[in-house]
């Protein structure tokens, strides 16, 4: 039934793209996620280059540590990590790949240092709720990872290799083509590191056996079928391996293996008035652990997803907009080794509906609606509101509400033992209220928000010595997320950029009354950016507040505030050519994100680009 229904709305909405449109000349650049540009006009996004992410190159975790305001968790340099924002846990934070949703299926959540880093046009970070869009998962926030093909263009390139401490070396070339009808853009990225650090402060730690590699490769192609109709495809495979660190050097080392590869093919119409986008997309994710290095795998699994999205946009008049999308998923599981996951599988499906009306040029609305059809479990009835005013030259404020969701993962429903077949979705409400301040090149933006999450499903112990999957914590978060932003060029040969973010998180559990763990009470971050002619220079900076480890609150095993600053310098020769020298950690501290694992201390890199 499910799949009947979200089909018949795919069906009927592509034959009204067709039949009532009128021909306009599409844009020179087609973005795959074509959501983006209308979540920008009511949410405030933090948006990152290619050359963003270079300065952090040596995983998203960093990237994202220093150029956002999400708390990231990672034990240890290029091991497991996971994204807090808002307060809220990594299961609560969509991972959005060109606009599908990509969070493991198994674990409901993505594992940062094993999402590729490289490849990307651009990477959006967005705060708060988003479910009504990009489903399951987007509680806290959202990450995209997002791909753009352009025309006209012809022919360009760039090669990049890095060297930096701990036997670390990277490597990432990319190359594309387009003319009037046809765009192809092609990337690959090799990363292998040692990773051997030393932290002597905190008990001798050696990060023995924490070596790492991963491979990417992005692959994307676009043809114009007609002035207004365009097919393309976008593909991406990586392949990644970490060894998790042992005490003694004679330890038992032990390994973890992870294969992606996912697949998206649209057919888009773009007219006057209608718009039309179908995609068709496959993702699968399999991964191997090793107890024993070298020796056959203990346990793992793999996921197939088969998903069908149709994204139909109408004007009915010109300030009033009407975008209803369908979707269709089959998610399947296998589980390796003894987990009890064997060959499951379920299908989703889920009709939203989004009413945009834009009464003048400062001053706009969207509602939203949006149900979601689980196979055999109960999934609430969604909505978001958002408007956004400017009122002057100098001030702006947009609202927004929004309840979300979580359904069950794999994990949760089916491990043996431990799963429960009997869990509720994971349900959130929340609103946001953004002023952004505008004063002779000076941006200030305030956001102070509130949420608060239901049968929030936790691992806990049980009676029977195992532990068990339960709807138990309701979560109360509240805070203010907030950000200063400068830009300005002098005299043609000088610039500068600055952004500066603060946030300020309370996430209590509502049994106890206590701070959630892992959810600092403060963190700051800022990146300037200075160029002089052919020279830059950047800095960074990181502080972060107390964090606690244990859920009472034990100042004992809490982590205490740190800060952490980076910066680089390079220089562009005839162009084409850039060299290129960075240090993480200048101030040599000392510091963890996850207890007993502590981060490295001072570090070198050396980069060289060509561009052709």
């Amino acid at each position: 039934m499910i799949l009947k229904r979200t089909l018949v709305l795919v069906s009927v909405s592509s034959c009204f793209a067709l039949y009532f449109g009128q021909e306009k000349t599409i844009d020179t650049v087609y973005v795959f996620d074509n959501q983006m540009k209308k979540v920008k006009l009511f949410h405030s996004l933090h948006t990152l280059s290619p050359k963003d992410i270079q300065k952090n190159s040596s995983n998203l975790s960093e990237v994202l540590r220093f150029q956002s305001p999400v708390y990231i968790k990672e034990n240890g340099r290029g091991a497991v990590s996971s994204p807090s924002f808002r307060g809220t846990t990594a299961q609560q934070t969509a991972f959005v790949w060109n606009g599908i949703n990509i969070n493991s299926q198994f674990l409901g959540q993505g594992d940062i240092n094993n999402i590729a880093l490289f490849g990307y046009d651009q990477m959006e970070i967005k705060s708060g709720g988003g479910s009504v869009i990009y489903g399951s998962g987007a509680i806290g926030g959202s990450i995209h990872l997002n791909n753009n093909l352009s025309f006209n263009k012809g022919f360009s390139g760039l090669f990049n290799s890095e060297a930096a401490s701990f036997g670390t070396y990277n490597n990432f070339l990319k190359a594309g083509y387009s003319n009037d009808k046809f765009s192809i853009k092609a990337s690959g990225n090799y990363f292998i590191s040692e990773n051997d650090y030393k932290v002597p402060e905190k008990n001798n730690y050696i990060n023995r056996n924490g070596k790492f590699y991963n491979t990417t490769f992005n692959f994307g192609a676009a043809y114009k079928i007609a002035n207004h109709q365009t097919i393309s495809w976008q593909s991406q495979f990586y392949d990644a391996s970490q060894n998790y660190r042992i005490l003694e050097e004679n330890g038992n080392k032990t390994s973890y293996k992870a294969q992606t590869l996912r697949s998206l093919l649209s057919w888009d119409i773009n007219k006057s008035r209608i718009s039309n986008s179908l995609k068709a997309a496959y993702t699968e994710d399999n991964f191997q652990y090793f107890g024993v290095y070298n020796a056959p795998f203990t346990s793992g699994g793999i996921n197939k997803n088969y998903i069908f999205k149709n994204d139909f946009n109408y004007f009915i008049i010109s300030k009033l907009n009407i975008n209803v999308i369908g979707e269709f998923q089959q998610n399947q599981g296998d589980g390796l080794g003894d987990s009890g996951i064997k060959n499951v599988s379920r299908n989703i499906g889920s009709v939203a509906g989004l009413l945009r009306y834009f009464a003048t040029p400062n001053l706009r609305f969207e509602a939203g609606i949006k149900q979601d059809f689980v196979e055999n479990i109960d999934s609430p009835l969604l909505y978001s509101f958002s408007g956004k005013w400017k009122a002057n030259s100098w001030y702006q404020v947009n609202v927004n509400a929004s309840k979300n969701f979580r359904f069950p993962s794999f994990n949760d429903l089916y491990w043996n033992p431990g799963g429960n077949l009997n869990l509720k979705s994971e349900t959130s409400v929340q609103a946001d209220m953004n002023h952004e301040f505008s004063v002779a090149g000076f941006t200030l933006s305030l956001n102070p928000y509130y949420m608060k999450i239901d049968n929030m499903i936790r691992w806990l112990p049980t009676t029977f010595g195992y532990w068990g999957a339960f709807n138990t914590d309701k979560v109360e978060s509240y805070g203010l997320e907030s950000q200063l932003s400068y830009q300005k060029s002098f005299n043609k040969n000088h610039s500068v950029k600055l952004i500066a973010g603060y946030v300020y998180t309370k996430s209590v559990d509502l049994a106890t009354q206590k701070q959630l763990t892992y959810v600092p009470l403060h963190k700051m971050s800022s990146n300037i950016d200075y160029q002089y002619k052919f020279l830059k220079v950047y800095a960074q900076g990181m502080f972060n507040g107390l964090t606690y480890t244990t859920s009472d609150e034990s100042k004992k095993y809490a982590i205490y505030p740190y800060f952490v600053m980076n910066g680089g310098i390079s220089a562009t020769i005839l162009k084409k050519y850039t060299l290129g020298f960075r240090v993480n950690n200048i101030t040599d501290t000392v510091y963890e994100t996850v207890d007993y694992y502590p981060l490295p201390k001072r570090n070198y890199s050396v980069n060289a680009t060509i561009n052709f």
